[in-house]
């Protein structure tokens, strides 16, 4: 009686291309990443209005990209309901 044995690995056959796309896509996108923050690691100062920082310049960039998310994703929900609350204060009188 012969009993199959399972398989422990993946045949490189058997993988899509756009498996191996993705992953090489994936592996080149952290190495970028690596680079650019070993680019950015010096020290830079930041000067507030009445206060100065010294931080690793990868911060500041960090800090300005998730300031300029919230900015994106937040003003176009407030604008419409600015809109909307306009449209129905309009609508009721």
């Amino acid at each position: 009686m012969h009993i199959p044995r399972p398989r422990l690995g993946v045949d490189v056959g058997e993988v899509p291309p756009r498996v191996w796309f993705r992953l090489v896509l994936l592996a080149l996108l952290v190495a970028y990443l690596v680079a650019f923050i070993a680019e950015n690691a010096k020290r830079v100062h930041v000067h507030f209005v009445l206060a100065t920082a010294r931080v690793s310049l990868i911060w500041v960039i960090l800090l300005s990209l998730a300031i300029g998310v919230l900015a994106g994703l937040g003003l176009p929900a407030l604008y419409r309901n600015r809109r909307r609350a306009r449209r129905q204060a309009r609508d009721t009188v």
